[in-house]
């Protein structure tokens, strides 16, 4: 027999993973939708460029026409078409990454002998100011505990340009599916190897399936900042949505231990 908490828990779950494959499924949209706008822009921009040459255009008027034919491409275009950081850490050594909030600070440790391509990946975004001045967009108070940040576009579709590969899923800590409180995780878009630049942070055990990567352990002061946010609720009221208590990331810095 499953109890009704169970089963919430159940319907937690499955909406978090519902709402993974819809963003996945908007990406997919948004980039087909870009190729196509893009390359019409480019059919016709090339006819009018064709057109004005044989009219006699002056120089500058030619260049300013010549420079259409090549758009700037969208962040969705363009999500996961540069290559990942090339490895610069230890991957022998630790690293401690610290969240300077506007609810706190937040410290977790970093393992990079088990995620070697997360820890290289988070340390280079870190050391060009990436997340700086970002918002944690989204907290979960039902079925699964959970903060999520590091989206510089703040609603959950954002990322870094590239992808990196999934680590660590059978880490020890991961027993009986559960994400335990203190973890630190990469969310992902339900796909393989689909991990970018947002992550979420454990504040309370979470059943998951282990298939995001875990890849730190916030320390003890900091899990009393997470648990303070949590407390505050989140907007919708329904048990998934932003946080009312405005989480701004003003610094994340990832140093070796």
């Amino acid at each position: 027999m499953v109890s009704s908490d169970q089963r919430r828990r159940q319907l937690a779950r499955e909406k978090f993973e519902r709402q993974q494959q819809r963003r996945e499924e908007a990406r997919r949209k948004t980039r087909r939708l870009t190729v196509v706008i893009a390359s019409a822009l480019a059919v016709v921009a090339v006819v009018g460029v064709t057109a004005f040459v044989s009219l006699g255009g002056d120089d500058k008027d030619k260049k300013d026409a010549a420079s259409s034919t090549s758009p700037s491409p969208s962040p969705s275009a363009s999500e996961s078409s540069a290559p990942e950081p090339a490895m610069k850490i230890d991957k022998k050594a630790k690293y401690t990454f610290s969240l300077k909030t506007s609810q706190g600070d937040i410290a977790f440790t970093m393992d990079a002998a088990k995620t070697p391509h997360t820890t290289n990946s988070f340390k280079s975004l870190a050391d060009k100011g990436f997340f700086d001045g970002t918002k944690c967009h989204r907290l979960t108070t039902q079925g699964i505990f959970v903060l999520q940040c590091g989206d510089p576009k703040g609603d959950g579709t954002g990322g870094p340009g590239y992808t990196i590969p999934d680590e660590n899923l059978k880490d020890k800590s991961l027993k009986d599916n559960t994400y335990p409180a203190g973890t630190v995780a990469m969310a992902n878009t339900g796909q393989k190897d689909s991990g970018g630049s947002q992550f979420f942070l454990v504040y309370q055990d979470s059943q998951l399936p282990p298939s995001y990567t875990p890849f730190g352990t916030i320390s003890k002061s900091g899990l009393t900042v997470l648990k303070k946010i949590a407390g505050a609720g989140e907007s919708t009221g329904q048990g998934d949505g932003a946080p009312n208590a405005t989480v701004v990331i003003n610094k994340l810095t990832v140093t070796k231990s």
